[in-house]
């Protein structure tokens, strides 16, 4: 009589390998803030924050992408995830394929992000360096004119 090994567990931290398992830890992620940091090697190649959009499993056609307006994560797109609670209880994962790998971590409502390294980038605005354009209407009317501007 062959028995099957006992399912694993996890307790706060752990590397899971099943996409299953995968799918199913990223799942509280679906419409939550997350920051994200990608790491080619040893060097942060790109990191931001954003919404995890989708979340998917068994859909190759799916890919996974980061960007400050949207994430959508694929399980199938890692090899395999490493997860830790961290002190203030809060889930970092790290999503890695071959030396690659991205980090996420949960950002609630009522915190902010540390910056500056996870804070995605603003652009400053200075005053007297900026021009203001107006476009005109449609079919190259000036807003409100009749057209006939610029003729003599």
């Amino acid at each position: 009589m062959t028995s099957l090994p006992p399912a694993k567990f996890f307790v706060n931290h752990g590397v899971v390998g099943s996409r299953t398992d995968i799918y199913h830890l990223l799942r509280p992620l679906l419409k939550q803030n997350v920051a994200y940091a990608y790491v080619r090697g040893r060097e942060v190649a790109a990191y931001g924050s954003g919404p995890v959009e989708r979340l998917a499993i068994d859909r190759p056609d799916v890919s996974s992408y980061f960007t400050p307006l949207s994430i959508c994560l694929n399980v199938d797109s890692f090899e395999y995830l490493e997860f830790e609670t961290r002190p203030e209880g809060l889930i970092t994962y790290a999503l890695v394929q071959g030396d690659e790998r991205v980090i996420l971590t949960y950002i609630p409502a009522e915190v902010e992000l540390d910056a500056p390294r996870m804070a995605q980038p603003t652009l400053g605005l200075v005053r007297d360096e900026y021009v203001q354009m107006e476009l005109g209407g449609l079919g190259g009317q000036a807003a409100g004119g009749d057209g006939t501007e610029g003729q003599a």
